[in-house]
């Protein structure tokens, strides 16, 4: 079933023909200049921020419901965040909409120059499960904060969440400017047949390629926000102890490792090895208990299919007696132990699926450095990690390993810097976001040149004399001494 925005619900499918309508609508009231005023922007903004201090109760026990998130994780993860990104984007968002002066050239003298950021115009966000509430509405934040007028789809794996969501954007909205399409395939199919001003995808790779294709065919820019395989390298020049603790809370304490930035793997020394293993069984111990399938603080795995698909890759014959800790899984409450796994075989499936769940595989190498080229072996990552204290290490690493952001010494905080671009290469993704680098995704940078009628030369035209060009020539490379010669008949 797919929502309207006048708070009455669609019994029939949400269709192609609906979601024309729906876009047409949206296009009238962009080509209105509703969404271009600095006034409305704020206004929806201070909606957004209004929602998350108003309903977080509401947000916790909805993502409860979905993901059996700890109220902790669920606030710092999601609401917190979410927040801090509407409260950096109302500070900033008055300069970040004003005209850039730049600088001009001698070849367009006398003239003034400047680049105006403006909407793209109707934007469609497509949402994912695992954090449902931040990964629907920041990138909604972005496009409002941009001008745009938008579609939200969020994920039907998270329904509660998505419910939620479409009941409070009708509530707090633009409803004729700012939508929700609750629903599956279908409703996403038929979102994908418009034409969209630009698309904002969070997911997986398969489904990236998807909408890739439908955005071929109108030429629609897409930004991809996708995952892989994130490595951590471990040296032995570190603290041991500090280390285990963000090891864990990068892998399990990210939604029980379904996080498109959680560790899925780690590379360090077949000496060290064992020293990190034993501190990370001490420290998962202290964190969830010696029962963690009861533990109220770890994660459920979202459903049965994700569930299935975990205990597959931990069954896989290949890492038959691989497991140095956990294993133990609750299919009733949807449940894994934090699981670590000492070098699975390069072909098994654990190596080379992003594993999106608590199972973390460790493999040895005799020199650490060997580790880099292990990870650039693979498709680039969202995200890859190091801890170490060797200077000269962590400058190899920021130097020779490509990802879409690199983090040292801990896992995941750095999508916390509303200064830092956040976003894939390769197979991760595409596009960056968060900060203005929301504002700028969902802009469009209109270069603009300013002249008067004076100084107006006669060179640029016809007829072409020789005299004509050597000043041009001498104008255009910068040579002002050849442009004064030309000029005094030299």
């Amino acid at each position: 079933m797919a929502s309207t925005d006048n708070g009455k619900a669609m019994m029939s499918a949400f269709d192609s023909e609906a979601a024309s309508f729906m876009v047409k609508e949206l296009r009238g009231t962009f080509a209105a200049g509703k969404t271009r005023t600095y006034q409305w922007r704020v206004s929806q903004l201070k909606s957004l921020l209004r929602i998350v201090i108003d309903h977080e109760r509401e947000i916790i026990d909805a993502l409860r419901s979905d993901l059996s998130k700890p109220v902790l994780e669920a606030y710092v993860s999601e609401i917190a965040m979410l927040k801090s990104s509407c409260e950096f984007t109302l500070k900033q968002l008055k300069r970040w909409v004003a005209p850039e002066k730049v600088k001009t050239s001698i070849a367009t003298f006398p003239s003034s120059a400047e680049i105006v950021p403006e909407p793209l115009g109707v934007v469609l966000v497509i949402s994912a499960w695992n954090y449902p509430f931040l990964l629907s509405l920041d990138p909604v934040i972005g496009a409002v904060a941009a001008g745009n007028a938008v579609v939200l789809k969020p994920s039907e794996i998270a329904p509660a969440t998505s419910a939620l969501i479409a009941k409070l954007l009708r509530k707090y909205m633009d409803t004729s400017a700012v939508k929700v399409v609750e629903g599956a395939v279908p409703e996403t199919s038929a979102l994908l047949q418009q034409k969209w001003d630009k698309i904002f995808y969070t997911g997986n790779p398969k489904v990236g390629r998807i909408i890739l294709a439908a955005a071929a065919k109108n030429l629609t820019p897409v930004v991809l926000e996708l995952g892989g395989k994130c490595p951590v390298v471990v040296d032995s020049n570190i603290n041991l102890k500090v280390t285990a603790r963000r090891l864990i809370a990068g892998k399990w304490g990210l939604n029980s490792g379904q996080a498109c930035i959680s560790a899925d793997y780690v590379i360090t020394t077949k000496e060290f090895a064992p020293k990190l293993i034993d501190s990370l069984k001490d420290e998962l111990e202290k964190f969830f208990g010696n029962d963690p399938l009861k533990s109220e603080d770890l994660s459920r795995i979202v459903n049965f299919h994700h569930f299935a698909r975990l205990v597959e890759l931990l069954d896989d014959e290949k890492v038959s007696g691989k497991i140095v800790h956990g294993g133990e899984r609750d299919q009733n409450d949807l449940k894994i132990v934090p699981t670590i796994l000492l070098d699975a075989p390069d072909d098994s499936r654990i190596m080379n699926e992003e594993i999106f769940g608590p199972l973390l595989p460790i493999v040895t190498v005799h020199n650490l450095e060997d580790s880099f080229s292990i990870i650039n072996s693979r498709e680039k990552p969202l995200a890859a990690y190091l801890f170490t204290n060797n200077k000269k290490l962590k400058e190899k690493f920021v130097r020779d390993v490509s990802a879409g952001g690199l983090l040292i010494n801990d896992i995941g905080i750095h999508l916390a810097n509303p200064h830092l671009p956040f976003g894939g290469v390769g197979e991760s993704g595409t596009g960056s976001y968060h900060g203005k680098f929301s504002f700028d995704t969902f802009s469009h940078k209109k270069a603009v040149l300013y002249r008067g009628f004076a100084g107006d030369a006669s060179a640029r035209y016809p007829p072409y004399t020789s005299w004509k060009f050597r000043l041009l020539k001498a104008l255009l490379s910068g040579n002002i001494f050849g442009v004064i010669r030309v000029l005094l008949g030299l």
